[in-house]
């Protein structure tokens, strides 16, 4: 019985290439106002930091309406609107989650990230808003999940509005920026 198809001739000094790519990062938010700019800014830093997958995570109404204490527009709106600008973009990296679309209940934010850890590559880092970041240190459970995975906050927060729980998990979260590496 010869093994000879289970050789492989490489070149001597070959390396086989270093995925450089890492996890994936997770856009959380409502979407009910985001603009295309603001979703292009988070694909670019998708990219920027090498991330493998972009995953826009769209709440439904129920967990909307439990979180911020507002109407939102129906989900299926909201997320043909993503799922057109995915279409634009011609990006196989971005993936529209539609865990909430199935559930069609409130879903909370412990439960999201469970179901995105078992299903996507990690590291896992959450793209909010500054206001969003400041919804979920409100949580009970914020110190719970925060060891687990990283925050990228859209933009600078005002210092006064910071919440406790952020300001002690200060090392567990940054501010995106323009080229970021």
């Amino acid at each position: 019985m010869s093994r000879s198809r289970d050789n492989i001739s490489v070149p001597y000094g070959y390396e086989p290439p270093v995925d450089a790519s890492k996890g994936t990062i997770i856009y959380y938010d409502a979407f009910e106002d985001s603009t295309d700019g603001e979703l292009d800014a988070a694909a670019d830093l998708a990219q920027q930091m090498a991330f493998r997958k972009l995953v826009l995570y769209p709440l439904h109404e129920a967990t909307g309406k439990r979180m911020f204490d507002e109407p939102l527009s129906p989900y299926y709106k909201r997320v043909d609107r993503l799922h057109e600008w995915r279409r634009e973009r011609d990006d196989s990296s971005i993936i529209v989650e539609g865990l909430e679309g199935k559930r069609k209940k409130y879903t909370p934010f412990e439960s999201a990230m469970r179901h995105i850890a078992e299903t996507y590559p990690s590291p896992h880092f959450v793209y909010v808003t500054p206001k969003m970041a400041n919804l979920l240190a409100s949580y009970a459970t914020f110190e719970e999940w925060i060891v687990k995975i990283r925050l990228v906050l859209s933009e600078e927060p005002s210092a006064a509005t910071l919440h406790p729980r952020l300001q002690k998990y200060a090392h567990r979260w940054r501010v995106a920026e323009n080229g970021e590496k």
